[in-house]
């Protein structure tokens, strides 16, 4: 066979492992070109590192996801954070757990007559992306599985971290409180919803008094899944009256041959 040092040849160097990136977003098995990446995977990186930090910056349209929720039946109220913009809330996140003075006087004169079972706030936290895009649907499944709760307006709160949610289920005297909020962008997941719920919600709750539920999005956990694994939590945590490290997600026993029972058994 004769060589032709003018004949064409893919520059790129395949990766052995290429076979197994049908399997995962992670950035594995890219090949080289010479000692680099190829032009095609620094750019995609590119672009990820870029829609990371619109994530983090791009405001939330709180008017857009309120006029959604009020679309699929459910009334909200609005909230702010203590931090006034969004460089104030990178850098002092003390504030974003804390309500400013004009949304805790209109969350207490708002506030509903009655028992609360559960208070649902739609936070930016560090992706606006993550709740303009899912928690709206999200949403509307749980909703389904809720029947009979006693919930509260759905709260549409700018600025915020998650223990903001403490003080409004606080000023709701709420059982439960359940924050749908923005989890910080990864480069393959820009767009993962967190769903944390904490039993009896105070301000100065910690982190290891609630339960998490993460990456919810079409990419991720699936609304459905993910509305089941709420449920169970929020059915036994209503039954224990506790949340956090003592509370345990053990739905995954009940998800037999894949299929979502409806009904929720109590763990013991």
């Amino acid at each position: 066979m004769s060589f032709d040092p003018l004949a064409r040849r893919d520059p790129v160097e395949t990766n052995p492992w290429q076979g197994l990136r049908k399997f995962t977003d992670a950035r594995i098995a890219l090949g080289r070109t010479g000692e680099s990446l190829p032009t095609d995977a620094v750019l995609d990186f590119g672009l990820a590192h870029a829609q990371a930090r619109d994530a983090v910056h791009v405001p939330m349209d709180a008017d857009a996801i309120a006029t959604q929720l009020g679309d699929a039946g459910f009334p909200t109220l609005r909230a702010h954070s203590a931090a006034k913009e969004r460089r104030e809330y990178l850098v002092r996140p003390d504030y974003g757990r804390r309500l400013d003075d004009a949304s805790r006087e209109a969350l207490l004169a708002a506030r509903p007559a009655g028992p609360i079972d559960a208070v649902i706030v739609v936070a930016d936290g560090l992706s606006a992306f993550a709740p303009s895009r899912h928690a709206v649907p999200f949403l509307k499944v749980l909703h389904e599985r809720l029947a009979g709760w006693r919930l509260a307006p759905v709260v549409v709160a700018l600025q915020s971290r998650v223990a903001l949610g403490d003080e409004i289920g606080e000023i709701f005297d709420a059982e439960m409180v359940v924050m749908l909020i923005g989890e910080r962008p990864g480069l393959s997941s820009p767009d993962s919803l967190g769903i944390y719920l904490t039993y009896r919600p105070r301000v100065g709750r910690s982190d290891a008094e609630r339960n998490c539920i993460s990456n919810v999005r079409p990419g991720g956990l699936d609304f459905e899944t993910a509305a089941f694994k709420l449920h169970y939590l929020m059915e036994n945590a209503r039954r224990r009256q506790l949340t956090g490290v003592d509370l345990k997600d053990n739905s995954d026993d009940l998800l037999l041959g894949g299929v979502i029972p409806k009904a929720i058994p109590l763990a013991e």
